[in-house]
């Protein structure tokens, strides 16, 4: 009797979180922050994973010829955060992208996840602009001609931050090294 009590109170329990959670109103702001912080929790530890004497890594075998090397691929991502999170706040990025202290001066494992740290935390301030009101207002395209959104240009962040991602897990592992999302503790 005592034990079916103490499993009723647990499930009542858990029900009641559970619908606690479920009250809380998501906002545009909250989906796409949330979707940042998956990327952004699983780039920078890859980042980090990487010895430095293998961040010039670039495949070689196969159709790999002119790909980016493991360095290049973490401060691509970080530009892109940059020019994107830019746009979404309607100023210049707040580094020379293509100049002296954008990523061909970022040169050390260190400088560059530093890079790409503070990249995310630049992503993470745009995308708390973003909300019911402007999400579809028209931006100017950090892209090209014509226009973006908001709403648009912050789902860059998770799906140009993943196709990166993919490819420096390989670069990883054909190091030898596994991706800390998946290593089994």
């Amino acid at each position: 009797m005592k034990k079916s009590a103490w499993m009723l109170a647990v499930v009542l329990a858990l029900c009641s979180l559970g619908r606690a959670q479920a009250d809380q109103k998501k906002t545009v702001t909250s989906v796409i922050d949330g979707t940042l912080k998956i990327i952004e929790s699983e780039l920078v530890p890859a980042v980090e994973a990487m010895p430095e004497d293998k961040f010039s890594f670039a495949p070689t075998n196969g159709e790999f010829k002119g790909v980016r090397t493991f360095a290049q691929q973490a401060k691509h991502v970080a530009a892109v955060n940059y020019i994107v999170g830019a746009a979404i706040l309607g100023e210049k990025p707040p580094v020379d992208i293509g100049g002296e202290s954008g990523p061909d001066s970022v040169k050390t494992k260190a400088d560059i996840v530093k890079f790409l740290k503070d990249s995310y935390a630049y992503a993470h301030k745009a995308v708390a602009t973003i909300n019911e009101g402007n999400a579809v207002a028209p931006i100017k395209n950090p892209f090209g001609e014509g226009t973006a959104t908001p709403l648009g240009m912050g789902t860059v962040f998770a799906w140009h931050g993943f196709d990166h991602y993919g490819q420096m897990v390989e670069y990883l592992r054909m190091n030898g090294i596994v991706p800390p999302a998946s290593r089994r503790n």
